[in-house]
C-alpha cells in the first residue's frame, strides 16, 4: 500500500499552497520527521504489545524509511540527500532562532 506516501504528498501540498514559504516546508518536514521517530519509539518501548503491533503496522518509523520502502538505487540515493540537506537547513533556522532570541 501506498497510503504512507500519498498522505505525505497531500500534507506536503497543503503547506505549499497554504503557506507559500520554503521555511514553512521545511519545518513542516522536519515536524513530520520528529513526530514519526517519537512515535517509533514509543512503538519500541511501551509495554502493550497491541499498541505497539498498531503503530508497527500503520505508522513509518521516519521519512528516510518511507524513502527507502519505496524508492532504490539514484533515486532513493538522491533523495535521502534531499531530505538530509532539508535537515541540514532546518538545523540552520533552529540555530538562528536560538542565536536571536531575547534573553529573558
Amino acid at each position: 500500500m501506498y497510503i504512507d506516501v500519498v498522505v505525505l504528498v497531500i500534507l506536503m501540498i497543503i503547506v505549499i499552497m497554504f503557506f507559500k514559504r520554503f521555511s514553512s516546508f521545511v519545518f513542516f518536514m522536519a515536524i513530520v520527521d520528529i513526530l514519526l521517530r517519537i512515535l517509533t519509539f514509543i512503538k519500541n518501548n511501551i509495554g502493550l504489545p497491541d499498541v505497539s503491533a498498531l503503530i508497527g503496522k500503520y505508522i513509518p518509523a521516519s521519512i528516510p524509511a518511507i524513502i527507502d520502502k519505496y524508492c532504490n538505487g539514484i533515486i532513493n540515493t538522491i533523495l535521502q540527500w534531499v531530505f538530509v540537506i532539508l535537515m541540514c537547513i532546518f538545523l540552520s533556522y533552529i540555530i538562528k532562532i536560538f542565536i536571536h532570541k531575547k534573553k529573558i
